[in-house]
């Protein structure tokens, strides 16, 4: 199958809820809608990473579309995942560069070198992968590891809509109306509709929105000035990596958590679509190494997997790898125009945060997916304490301090899990 020679399904297969698999595709403009709706799923956390930071969320998006399509182009087109800003940077970015916020990053090219030495080393990594196969990884992060990985992603994601996305009560309601919508719209609709259900949701609960503040004043108002104000082309502002040891040595273990997140998102996929990916593990990880370094020479964050594309795929069924060329094209033209971006940051932040619940939702009960297909054994205390102590570890974000380094929720969990499978193994 060549690389872009996608087999089209016919329409009745949205009709009757069929897979559209990777090496398959929807007709184009069917395609097209699922590309807004994996760059819609995609864009809270891509932005947010980079405020958190201090970094321009422009070039965050610009760096998660040409990442994206890095990633397309070295998995051969076989492996559907979206890349955008990594959560695993922020703790060890804010400690290399000191960063205190809010605004800029001053100090942003030291941690762009630390990010570029991360992505060398997730490379390497890869390389390895793909010499010698996963197997040795495969020991360290069973399945019982890798769901609890990807089950904690989704939950120690989840307080960002809950505590920092809905400051009134009133846009908690609109939380609950917005992933209300989402349901509704996944259970009591067919087809196309049913497909872009996190999309169509979230029109509807904006609708509702700018009905009730708008109209009736019971909210901050729907604003859509921003758009209007905003040019059409805009060049984003682009930073220089420098390179420091100490930055460099504080920010390159990140490559672990990748490593472990991205083989949990793929052996997911692989559940989700019953095609097994193992044998594309070494060329995603050495992609997601390339695009991370691109990223930073540029001024943007660290990528990786994203497992909110992941859910609206296990929601969708449609895992068509043409859909993430699409969204990481349109992720480009956003990050050059500032009216593209002014639209989409015109969404109501808390429609936007009942979204973001759907969708860590989703990505949490992906991880527990792959331990029900993998069939894991809870009766065996190894499994169950090992599951049992990375899910509090993660969803609490138990944070390890080693001087300035502090390793926050979702690498204790991580190499929690690692390690923790490993010291328990050792009875046998």
């Amino acid at each position: 199958m060549g690389l872009f020679n996608w087999t089209e399904k016919p329409a009745s297969t949205l009709a009757n809820g069929g897979v559209v698999g990777p090496d398959e595709r929807l007709p184009w403009a069917q395609t097209g809608m699922m590309g807004v709706q994996h760059l819609i799923a995609m864009f809270g956390a891509t932005v947010l990473a980079p405020i958190l930071m201090g970094f321009d969320p422009n070039v965050a998006i610009l760096m998660s579309g040409i990442g994206t399509l890095i990633f397309f182009l070295m998995t051969g087109g076989k492996v559907p995942s979206y890349l955008g800003s990594s959560f695993a940077f922020i703790g060890v970015v804010i400690a290399a560069s000191g960063y205190q916020g809010p605004g800029p990053n001053a100090n942003i090219g030291v941690a762009l070198g630390g990010i570029i030495a991360c992505g060398v080393l997730y490379f390497i990594i890869g390389a390895i992968v793909q010499a010698v196969g996963t197997g040795w990884i495969e020991r360290f992060m069973p399945p019982v590891v890798t769901g609890s990985v990807v089950a904690v992603i989704g939950l120690n994601l989840a307080h960002i809509p809950v505590k920092n996305m809905a400051p009134t009560g009133f846009d908690a309601w609109m939380q609950a109306i917005t992933f209300v919508s989402v349901a509704l719209v996944a259970v009591f609709t067919k087809g196309m509709v049913q497909r872009l259900l996190i999309l169509m949701g979230l029109i509807v609960a904006s609708i509702i929105y700018a009905v009730l503040t708008n109209g009736f004043g019971m909210g901050k108002p729907l604003d859509l000035s921003g758009i209007a104000n905003a040019a059409w082309f805009g060049m984003p502002n682009f930073s220089s990596p420098v390179f420091t040891g100490n930055a460099m040595l504080l920010i390159a273990p990140v490559a672990i958590i990748l490593v472990a997140e991205n083989l949990g998102h793929i052996k997911a996929v692989t559940a989700m679509t019953g095609k097994n990916l193992d044998q594309y593990m070494g060329r995603a990880f050495m992609g997601d190494g390339v695009a991370t370094i691109v990223a930073g020479s540029a001024g943007g964050t660290g990528v990786t997997t994203y497992a909110e594309n992941i859910g609206v795929m296990a929601a969708t069924k449609i895992y068509s790898t043409a859909i993430f060329v699409v969204a990481g094209v349109m992720a480009i033209l956003l990050g050059f125009s500032p009216k593209f971006g002014a639209l989409i940051q015109a969404i109501p932040l808390a429609v936007m945060g009942g979204v973001s619940i759907v969708v860590f939702g989703l990505i949490a009960v992906a991880g527990a997916k792959i331990w029900v297909d993998n069939k894991v054994d809870f009766s065996d205390n190894r499994n169950l304490l090992v599951a049992a102590i990375t899910l509090v570890l993660g969803t609490g974000d138990f944070t390890l301090k080693f001087g300035d380094f502090a390793l926050g929720g979702i690498g204790t969990a991580t190499f929690g899990a690692i390690l923790l499978w490993a010291l328990l193994g050792r009875k046998s």
